[in-house]
């Protein structure tokens, strides 16, 4: 019988994967490396303007839920193309509700946004 691995073992690896699938994201995936791009402005941008302690907690809030929803959404897109991959209105409607909760995350995001910045440009 083969000797099973510890509960230690096993997270370690499973933080393994995890961040793999993050790097996958970021190197095949536009939308993400966009929304990367767009964090790394961000984050420069509250050191800039020097923003509260709590402004920096709401965003990167902000920023880690529109990225973790990207990644959902792609593994959503991903696995219904596998299942079906000629068009399918069905599949559609799955990928455009998928794609429909980022637009969600990334718009409030952006309000998010303009709450911290808009007083400090202004």
């Amino acid at each position: 019988m083969p000797k099973k691995e510890s509960f230690f073992f096993n997270r370690i690896k499973s933080v393994g994967f995890a961040f793999r699938g993050a790097v996958l994201l970021l190197k095949t995936e536009a939308s993400i490396k966009i929304q990367f791009v767009i964090a790394l402005v961000i984050t420069g941008a509250g050191f800039f303007f020097n923003i509260s302690f709590s402004e920096w907690i709401i965003q990167i809030l902000a920023i880690g839920l529109v990225m973790s929803i990207e990644g959902i959404n792609t593994a959503i897109e991903e696995i219904a193309n596998f299942i079906h991959p000629e068009h399918h209105n069905k599949i559609g409607i799955i990928k455009d509700i998928s794609a429909g909760a980022v637009f969600i995350a990334a718009l409030f995001a952006s309000i998010i946004g303009l709450i911290i910045y808009l007083p400090k440009i202004f």
